[in-house]
């Protein structure tokens, strides 16, 4: 009974990614979503657009990724893209966090989500870098369909999103163009975004 128990102290625990905000609008442009629907949209965007990763890749480990990698997010709360003082102290406050809401698992399983959540971070293996294209990829969409609410509130700069974007074409060259030429530069033209 020792592992179910953890098992479902783990479960009950991640309920709370419902719990966490994000600086994005859903696409009804009133709604900002939470950590659990950011994952989800994810996951399901893999089973659509999985034919688009650069490589092939494993579409059950990239949507597991998806699924935990802002799990960590209950103890160390979303960092907005855009904030340059939070995302200096981001990587500590998220390990210290991967570290006590993993090891509520038994111990095997821990080592898995630890894995998993190494991975997407390391951004090394063609499901990492399709899941980071991904991660990418749906906040800006999103910020688009909202006529860019959330950019014009924050003062975004096309310069951030080209620098948080940098690496996106590694995991995705045609979600990259398509998220660059549909999403970014109407933005820009329509002064969303500021030069």
């Amino acid at each position: 009974m020792e592992r179910i128990e953890k098992q479902m102290e783990f479960i009950l625990e991640i309920d709370k990614e419902k719990q966490i905000k994000r600086k994005t609008l859903q696409s009804n442009g009133k709604d900002f979503e939470d950590d659990a629907q950011h994952a989800w949209h994810m996951a399901i965007m893999t089973l659509l657009l999985n034919e688009y990763a650069n490589e092939e890749i494993d579409v059950l480990k990239t949507i597991s990724m998806l699924l935990i990698h802002d799990l960590v997010e209950i103890d160390a709360g979303d960092t907005y893209a855009y904030d340059n003082q939070g995302l200096k102290t981001q990587s500590t406050r998220e390990a210290k966090a991967a570290n006590r809401i993993f090891n509520l698992l038994p111990e095997d399983q821990a080592k898995k989500m630890f894995d998993l959540w190494n991975e997407f971070e390391e951004r090394k293996t063609a499901e990492a870098k399709f899941a980071r294209a991904l991660d990418n990829f749906q906040p800006v969409m999103l910020n688009a369909a909202t006529d860019g609410r959330m950019w014009v509130e924050n003062g975004v700069h096309l310069e951030q999103i080209l620098k948080r974007n940098e690496k996106t074409h590694e995991g995705s060259e045609v979600l990259w163009k398509y998220m660059y030429e549909h999403f970014i530069m109407p933005n820009v033209e329509k002064k969303r975004i500021k030069r």
